[in-house]
C-alpha cells in the first residue's frame, strides 16, 4: 500500500487547510489509501546551528517523509506565497545539506482560501521550491478552493464537487508515486 505523509501550512485551530487535510485524510480512508496527517506545530524556527543535533520533532517529521512513498502539501496563501510556517517546515525537511527528505519524492499540492484564486499563487511558488528540492510535483489533478468560507461547515468539507477532485487528486499521487517509483 502507498504510504502518503500530509502537512498543512497552517497553525490556526480553524484553518480551512486543515480542514482540507482531514477531508482528504476521510477521503483517502474511503478509498483504501494510508495517508497520514502530521500536525507541524511545534517545529522551531529553522536555525542552521540546531542542524547538528536536530530537535526530535524535526528529526520525526524528516523520518515520516522519507518513509513516505508520496507527501501531500496542503498550503494557505500569504502574501502571494506560502505561509512562514510551511517554508520553516519545508526548510528544516531540506537540511542539512546533504539530507534532504524530499529527495525525488512524489508530491501533491492542494490549499483552500476565502478569497478567488484558490491558492494559486502560493501553489506555484511551492512547486518553483520542489524544483529545488529534487521533488516530482503532481501537474493534475491541482485542487485550488476558492470561497472556502462557503465549502467547509463546522470544520467538514461539505461542496462534493471539491470532494470529488481531492479524491481524484489522491488517487492520482498514488499513480503517480507507483510510476516514478515501481517496487
Amino acid at each position: 500500500m502507498t504510504k502518503i505523509l500530509g502537512f498543512a501550512g497552517s497553525l490556526r485551530k480553524d484553518s480551512y487547510n486543515r480542514a482540507l487535510l482531514r477531508a482528504a485524510c476521510k477521503l483517502a480512508a474511503a478509498e483504501g489509501l494510508e495517508l497520514e496527517n502530521f500536525e507541524i506545530e511545534g517545529i522551531p524556527l529553522y536555525n542552521q546551528d540546531d542542524e547538528g543535533a536536530l530537535p526530535p520533532i524535526v528529526r520525526d517529521f524528516k523520518t515520516k517523509i522519507e518513509q513516505a512513498d508520496a507527501v501531500l502539501l496542503v498550503t494557505p496563501e500569504f502574501n502571494y506565497s506560502v505561509s512562514g510556517v510551511l517554508k520553516n517546515a519545508i526548510d528544516w525537511a531540506s537540511r542539512p545539506y546533504g539530507a534532504n527528505s524530499f529527495e525525488e519524492k512524489p508530491v501533491a499540492i492542494m490549499g483552500a482560501t476565502v478569497g478567488t484564486f484558490g491558492t494559486a499563487r502560493a501553489q506555484y511558488h511551492l512547486r518553483q521550491m520542489l524544483v529545488y528540492l529534487n521533488a516530482y510535483p503532481l501537474n493534475r489533478p491541482e485542487v485550488m478552493v476558492s470561497s472556502a468560507a462557503d465549502k467547509f461547515k463546522d470544520g467538514e468539507l461539505t461542496d462534493e464537487h471539491t470532494r470529488q477532485k481531492v479524491r481524484e487528486q489522491l488517487i492520482a499521487l498514488v499513480a503517480w508515486a507507483k510510476r516514478l517509483h515501481p517496487a
